[in-house]
């Protein structure tokens, strides 16, 4: 199954990241999603084209919307990641897992 999933999971309370608004952009700069990850964290998009693709997690609106006492801006208000798509045929896995203070997100296996 080719595309990109993604997994955010909030480490600091061991909760998956529902509602967690994410952008992913195209190679060519093009919004493919804008949407909330599901219950379980997770969020799937397309690959169009091979590129440089870009993922932005809303972080800090997320935790004010949990009730989590972050400061505005918070320390991690937006994340971007980029990353390489160099074959459509493949899976780009991307787990995220973060606390208010800290994130990890790499290319897992799916």
């Amino acid at each position: 199954m080719a595309g990109i999933s993604i997994h955010v999971y909030d480490v600091s309370r061991g909760v998956p990241a529902a509602g967690l608004r994410v952008e992913l952009r195209g190679p060519d700069g093009k919004l493919l999603v804008d949407a909330e990850t599901a219950k379980p964290g997770t969020l799937d998009g397309p690959t169009p084209a091979a590129g440089i693709y870009e993922a932005v997690f809303h972080i800090g609106e997320w935790y004010r919307d949990q009730g989590v006492s972050v400061p505005s801006p918070a320390f991690l208000e937006t994340v971007p990641y980029r990353f390489g798509v160099a074959d459509l045929a493949q899976h780009y896995h991307l787990p995220l897992k973060m606390t208010p203070w800290g994130f990890s997100l790499f290319r897992g296996g799916a």
